[in-house]
């Protein structure tokens, strides 16, 4: 069955290549326009979809800007960790974590929701925008389309961002059949998702360098010359820097 999950994860990678290039590039021109400008830079996730905000913060060779925001009861550190479930569909909750994150006109929010139903990264993705900045929703199109809104807005996050990046897979998220089992296992969404952002990463950094700036990369700290490097990367970006 791994070679089967392995087919599947290849196959949804070369369709996000095919459909998503010119939105990818979108993203990533923003993200360069915003580091150009000081501006800042958030990602947000609820429960497993904030796995790829905590992938994107103070990682090597990734971008020091990027801030995750990990509010209280939407990560997987909570007990009993069903109660990540019944947060996201709070209402109001979304709005207050937006008021609480510093974020504001010029920044960048990537919301990550593989559903997109639930009210809490609905609500995010429209107080960040009435605060002016660019966001941009990171979803499951055929899965979001299938389901109804929770949020009071009835919207889904693909229907409230500046742009939306499918991550092209399958209702449900799970990709894998087993004979004898009525549900399909093994998600898809982490995988592919964290090669969709650090792609987008690495078209960042390059827009960087073509227009004479030094990107805000971190290096590994267990290569020789790490320590000093990413010491002074978080001197230099401190003002952009919210997680220290």
């Amino acid at each position: 069955m791994k070679t089967e999950y392995f087919d599947e994860i290849h196959r949804i990678l070369r369709q996000v290549e095919d459909t998503q290039s010119e939105t990818m590039d979108l993203l990533a021109e923003k993200l360069a326009e915003a580091i150009r400008a000081h501006k800042n830079i958030y990602a947000f996730g609820c429960s497993h979809a904030g796995i790829l905000a905590e992938e994107l913060f103070y990682r090597t060779g990734g971008l020091a800007v990027i801030n995750p925001i990990l509010p209280p009861g939407l990560t997987l550190t909570v007990r009993p960790v069903t109660m990540t479930s019944q947060i996201e569909r709070l209402e109001g909750y979304g709005r207050l974590i937006i008021e609480n994150s510093g974020i504001g006109e010029g920044d960048v929010l990537i919301v990550h929701s593989v559903s997109g139903r639930n009210p809490v990264p609905v609500e995010a993705a429209l107080a960040a925008r009435e605060k002016g900045a660019f966001v941009a929703a990171l979803t499951n199109l055929v899965y979001s389309k299938s389901v109804t809104s929770r949020s009071a807005c009835g919207k889904r996050l693909f229907e409230v961002c500046d742009i939306t990046i499918d991550n092209c897979g399958e209702v449900g998220d799970a990709v894998c059949a087993i004979e004898g089992m009525p549900e399909k296992v093994a998600a898809s969404s982490t995988a592919v998702g964290a090669a969709i952002l650090n792609a987008i990463v690495a078209d960042t950094v390059e827009r960087l360098v073509k227009s004479g700036i030094v990107p805000p990369v971190f290096m590994s700290a267990n290569v020789e010359g790490g320590d000093s490097h990413n010491d002074a990367m978080l001197k230099e970006y401190r003002d952009n820097i919210k997680y220290m």
